[in-house]
């Protein structure tokens, strides 16, 4: 087990996570697809034989680089929160195979009253962010960090909607998040929801696929994905989608649950 280190928020700025080679095949992949809406009838998000890897699966290969900056004591476990995520897609996933993941603390905000911890991990595949929200951890003299986006003007010009199924987490955590706020009812009132909610990653995942659609582009051609995390979604919930195009991809909202979000895809 890595050993606690006791410092400031900010003195974590550029600490090198280490690296990893992880693998997976494509039971995992398929796994993956399922557990973020794909249907049956999508053979080549759910059939070995064709199968496409959802880009966002790469989220779940690298869950262990934020893992491992809690577990070296830079913030409380117990309150921090996921704030926001980002993933750039360099190249498709393979159906199976092996990864190997570079991971480091980016920036450290100084918000006052909490810290905002960056995890950067990268590989030929992907480049992904976590931005994770520390109570407490601030006060210690660092920038503030860039203010939140304005968020798109005007009414939406595309609209769709993601349905979640009731067991949507119990398959999620499945693929490594196994956090009891996600499954089990009590962990969930510890943290004052009235039941398990679902994982951030998971909803931000699960609505590219009703987007893609909305959009007329096939989800595996997703280049860049980014959202922050306004509020818990629930397992079984219908959230809808609003979407803004742009130049260079959609600005989207998920209900109140996903705000400030991007996507883009290849044709």
């Amino acid at each position: 087990m890595t050993a606690v280190e006791q410092k400031p928020a900010g003195a974590w700025r550029g600490v090198d996570l280490g690296t990893r080679t992880v693998s997976y095949d494509e039971r995992d992949a398929i796994l993956y697809a399922l557990a973020v809406g794909a249907q049956a009838t999508d053979l080549d998000l759910v059939m070995e034989d064709r199968l496409r890897v959802l880009p966002t699966f790469a989220l779940t290969l690298a869950q262990w680089a934020p893992d491992e900056l809690g577990s070296r004591g830079a913030f409380d476990t117990k309150t921090a929160l996921h704030g926001s995520q980002e993933l750039t897609v360099l190249a498709p996933l393979p159906p199976s195979g092996e990864v190997t993941l570079s991971a480091r603390v980016g920036e450290v905000w100084d918000k006052g009253a909490a810290a905002v911890f960056e995890v950067v991990v990268e590989s030929e595949y992907f480049v992904a962010t976590w931005s994770l929200f520390a109570p407490g951890a601030g006060g210690f003299g660092g920038e503030r960090g860039p203010a939140k986006p304005a968020g798109p003007v005007g009414d939406p010009d595309l609209s769709a909607e993601l349905v979640t199924a009731a067991n949507q987490t119990a398959l999620y955590r499945l693929l490594g998040d196994m956090h009891h706020i996600h499954i089990d009812p009590a962990a969930a009132e510890r943290i004052g929801q009235p039941r398990p909610i679902m994982h951030g990653l998971c909803t931000l995942a699960a609505s590219s696929l009703p987007l893609a659609r909305a959009l007329g582009v096939h989800p595996a051609n997703l280049t860049q994905l980014s959202g922050r995390f306004a509020a818990p979604a629930f397992p079984g919930d219908r959230l809808p989608i609003s979407g803004w195009r742009g130049a260079d991809g959609v600005d989207f909202t998920v209900g109140g649950a996903i705000v400030g979000a991007h996507a883009r895809f290849s044709e």
